[in-house]
């Protein structure tokens, strides 16, 4: 698929690198992967690759899903069952797109063969699920990563991180994030409307949100303080959520508001305009991911004012994807933390919480 309709296609949008370093030797690091229900598994599988993994074995019960992927990656073993896959020996990690509501399934079944795991948002759809997949983590002492990819994809949101990091805003005050999607219906799988498979807007998507809202500020840990979700122009889907947002504070006291929706314009050239909005006490960022509308079709914006001016920052193909290298090497060698794990399973337990408490509204009348 091209790289332009990656970009205006979010469930097929697959990000490249131009700076990359492998961090392991060739044949290192061995990834298997298994159940495509998503586009995400080539953005996975490719800051992978580009970290020094080998994308070596698939499993897929779809032999369309597999002659895709071979495309992508021509060197892989296709392999006749998901327990014979998982049981292969050299295997280092299991990858996986599957449906929403399986994905920790295949994380338990992954960690229980010895290997590490790296799911697709959202990791989890219930509660139940986050419960039995730390205790299983706890158990094996095997990782668990998550690919939330607006943060660890995407140049300009690494790029703002560093920033905050440095203090180049002070101490941050308080954080907005804005997620839009484009919905795509003719795309979209049955399991995308079923919201026991989905999980809901705000567990879904907004788990993207929500992981950089703790990143940015600096968190471990928030407090529920309200939600709302609905299906405000899609009547003849009722188990989609088309809105929802939700507002939180981190254990270290900053306010945090997030708004999701599938309402991106056929219009927009992107998938949808992706933002944050990050205030502190001496300035304040703004990321522009995907494009500057009516200005840039080229994505990986940085806007800072600060006490001193005004800066625009061009940041795309400028920074790489230094997360897949970590997770690689914290597999390998445990000398980094490319996630906490109690850090991932309280971001997604968090959405779960403002999905599960959310105010349901109904919109226009």
């Amino acid at each position: 698929m091209s790289n332009k309709y990656q970009k205006q296609d979010g469930q097929n949008y697959a990000p490249k690198a131009n700076l990359s370093k492998k961090v392991c030797k060739e044949g290192e690091f061995i990834v298997g992967v298994t159940r495509i229900a998503h586009g995400h598994i080539y953005g996975m599988c490719n800051g992978l690759k580009e970290a020094g993994a080998s994308i070596k074995y698939l499993y897929d019960d779809d032999p369309k899903k597999i002659e895709t992927f071979k495309e992508s990656f021509p060197e892989v073993e296709v392999i006749e069952s998901e327990e014979e896959l998982i049981s292969i020996p050299e295997i280092n990690l299991i990858a996986t797109s599957a449906i929403a509501n399986e994905r920790y399934l295949v994380g338990l079944k992954a960690l229980d063969a010895g290997k590490h795991f790296f799911s697709d948002k959202c990791p989890m759809t219930t509660l139940e699920q986050v419960k039995l997949a730390r205790a299983k983590v706890e158990e094996t002492s095997l990782k668990w990563f998550v690919y939330y990819s607006e943060r660890i994809h995407v140049e300009s949101a690494i790029y703002a991180g560093e920033l905050i990091k440095e203090g180049r805003i002070g101490d941050v005050v308080s954080i907005k994030g804005w997620g839009p999607h484009r919905l795509g219906l003719f795309s979209r799988p049955d399991w995308f409307f079923n919201k026991e498979q989905y999980g809901g807007i705000i567990t879904d998507i907004g788990s993207h949100q929500l992981e950089q809202a703790l990143y940015y500020a600096n968190a471990k840990d928030a407090t529920y303080i309200s939600s709302r979700v609905g299906n405000l122009n899609h009547p003849e889907y009722p188990g989609l959520e088309d809105y929802g947002d939700a507002t939180f504070i981190t254990d270290n006291g900053i306010p945090c508001y997030i708004s999701v929706d599938w309402f991106t314009p056929d219009g927009l050239s992107v998938w949808g305009d992706g933002r944050m909005l990050i205030c502190g006490t001496k300035g304040y960022i703004e990321i522009r991911k995907y494009l500057d509308v009516a200005n840039s079709k080229e994505g990986d914006h940085v806007i800072v004012v600060d006490e001193k001016d005004e800066q625009h920052y061009r940041v795309n193909g400028k920074i790489g994807f230094p997360f897949f290298g970590e997770l690689i090497r914290e597999c390998l060698y445990n000398d980094v933390v490319a996630m906490d794990q109690e850090y991932i399973f309280r971001s997604i337990e968090l959405a779960i919480e403002a999905e599960n408490k959310a105010v349901v509204i109904s919109g226009r009348k």
